[in-house]
Order: structure tokens, then C-alpha cells, then sequence
């Protein structure tokens, strides 16, 4: 039996077309299933770890929204027997569809991803954070830490009315570039390090943002890692730090057009491990939901550990 994980307020109302569009299928060819709606941030993930909490049969778990109810869902799953996860982007988003390739439509991507016995191992990432109590937080696609994170953050505060239009026009990526613009003139740099795979210590003076990535795109498909894969057990890291803001907009602008920019003020990494620090508090983020305000903060990579029905 499937079970699908919606959240029909995702992409502006585009959950729910996508579920209605799901449910005549499977009532028509008489598919088994059940259903939950999600209401409110972290529904998802309670029913994630109630689906898998006591499981003694393989699971599938079909996720219908974005790429931050699919965090939820993978950040409840309890690892105990075999789960399948399945994914029918929705969202604005919509990056870990674009990373693996995913068949336009609700339809076509469910019937891509049947039978769920079937799957690809893939990394996911844990975010850990705090410094007297220590929290963990799952990601599949990115996480990051300044100035991506502000966006995120503002992102979810900004106009519904503007993001609701823009979306069903078409231009649901335009609504990050304007709240990027916008934040782009709020942030400030900060000192800092990161240390790779507990060896390697590098130390940056204005940084402006670090990003972790499994998968290569954030924020609707801005290329800041072209060459991260969800398969090979590493992490692509982004970082730019540079005192000049201004040598940030040609890599926004060659990021958002799908290309990476490689320019003074950028550096990038492959590690397993990483830890950040900053001298400043700094937003963070996961697959773009945000995760409050930290100065110190740590990034790991599992290998294969969750089965994709792609």
C-alpha cells in the first residue's frame, strides 16, 4: 500500500491540484493508498515517524509538495526496516526534482516511481547545532548558513499575494530575486572558519554565506555546486567570502542562469564533515526552511542511507 504525505498549500495551491490529479489515478486502476493533509510546519514529519515508528513491513512513503516537506518527511522517517520514499514535486522550489530529473506532470512522475519496491540509495545530510543542547536536523538537498538562509528566511515572511501571482504565472523564481535584492543590501559579512573532515582549517574574513549541498541547486535552481552528486558519500561546500558585496551579483546572476561563475571571493570544497563558525550570528537554513540564528554550527554527510523510488 502507498502512503501519500500532501501538502496541498504547496506552490501556491499546487499540492493540491497535483493530489486531485494523483487520486483519479489511483481510483481508477483500484491502487491501495491512504492519505494524510498536511495543516502546519512539522506535520509531515510527525506522521513520517509515525508511518515508520513501529513498521515490521516495508514502507512507502510518497511525499506531494516541496522541497521543504520532503525535509520534514525525511527528518521524521525512523530507519528501522525498509522505506521508500517517494516524491511528486509541488513546490516553488522544486530543486531535488530538478537534480534528478524528474518527468513534468503529478501523473507521469507517480507512474515513473511504481512499483515502490523498487529504489535508489542516496545521501541525505544531518545538520547539528547548538552549543549546551544539541540539535539535529536532517537536509537532502542543501543547507546554509548567511545570506542563502536570509532569503529562505524572508522568503517565508514576504507577500503570499506577490509569491501566489508570480507562481501561477510561471515566475515563482522571480519572487527569490526579489527578496534576494532586498536582502542582498540587508546582510553583513562576518569572520569566520570552517574546518573540513576534522583535518583542514580555513579560516575567511568576509563571509558573506557558506552553502552545504547533496544535490547542486537552491532556491528554485541556483547553481552553487553544478558538480554535487546524491550518491557519492561527499558534500559539495559553496563558500563565498569577499569585502566587496558587489562581486556577489555576477555569481547570483551566473547561478541563476544554471551556470557557475568563478570568480575572486568564491571557493569551493568536497568534504564528508564540516564545521563552520562565525564570528557574527547568522541564519540558517535547511532545504531552504529555516532553522534559526547560530554562530557555530556542523554539517555531515550519510551515505546512501535513504531509498529514493526514482
Amino acid at each position: 500500500m502507498y502512503n501519500f504525505i500532501v501538502n496541498p498549500n504547496a506552490g501556491s495551491d499546487r499540492g493540491l491540484k497535483a493530489w486531485k490529479a494523483i487520486a483519479r489515478y489511483l481510483e481508477r486502476y483500484n491502487i491501495e493508498y491512504e492519505v494524510f493533509f498536511t495543516h502546519r510546519s512539522g506535520d509531515a514529519r510527525t506522521k513520517a515517524r509515525e508511518l515508520t515508528e513501529n513498521a515490521k513491513e516495508p514502507q512507502c512513503i510518497i511525499v506531494v509538495g516541496g522541497d521543504g516537506t520532503v525535509n520534514e518527511v525525511v527528518d521524521g522517517i525512523l530507519f528501522h526496516g525498509t522505506i521508500n520514499v517517494g516524491y511528486i514535486p509541488a513546490g516553488t522550489g522544486n530543486d531535488l526534482s530538478r537534480s534528478l530529473r524528474m518527468p513534468a506532470g503529478a501523473v507521469r512522475c507517480l507512474k515513473a516511481q511504481m512499483p515502490g519496491d523498487r529504489g535508489t540509495m542516496m545521501d541525505y545530510g544531518v545538520l547539528s547545532m547548538g552549543k549546551q543542547e544539541v540539535s539535529h536536523r536532517r537536509f537532502l538537498v542543501s543547507m546554509g548558513i548567511g545570506f542563502d538562509a536570509a532569503v529562505c528566511h524572508a522568503m517565508a515572511d514576504s507577500c503570499p499575494g506577490m509569491r501566489l501571482i508570480l507562481n501561477r504565472l510561471g515566475f515563482g523564481k522571480l519572487s527569490y530575486v526579489f527578496v534576494g535584492i532586498r536582502q542582498f543590501f540587508k546582510c553583513r559579512p562576518s569572520k569566520g572558519y570552517i574546518i573540513l573532515d576534522g583535518v583542514r582549517r580555513v579560516e575567511f574574513n568576509h563571509i558573506l554565506f557558506i552553502s552545504c549541498h547533496i544535490h547542486p541547486s537552491e532556491g528554485g535552481g541556483f547553481l552553487f555546486a553544478p558538480r554535487a552528486d546524491g550518491r557519492d558519500g561527499q558534500m559539495n561546500l559553496c563558500v563565498f567570502s569577499h569585502r566587496m558585496r558587489l562581486r556577489l551579483i555576477p555569481l547570483l546572476i551566473s547561478a541563476a542562469l544554471g551556470r557557475q561563475r568563478k570568480g575572486r571571493g568564491l571557493r569551493n570544497y568536497v568534504c564528508r564533515e564540516v564545521r563552520i563558525h562565525t564570528e557574527n550570528p547568522l541564519p540558517v537554513h535547511v532545504d531552504g526552511e529555516f532553522c534559526g540564528v547560530q554562530t557555530d554550527i556542523q554539517a555531515e554527510c550519510i551515505q546512501q542511507k535513504i531509498r529514493m523510488m526514482i
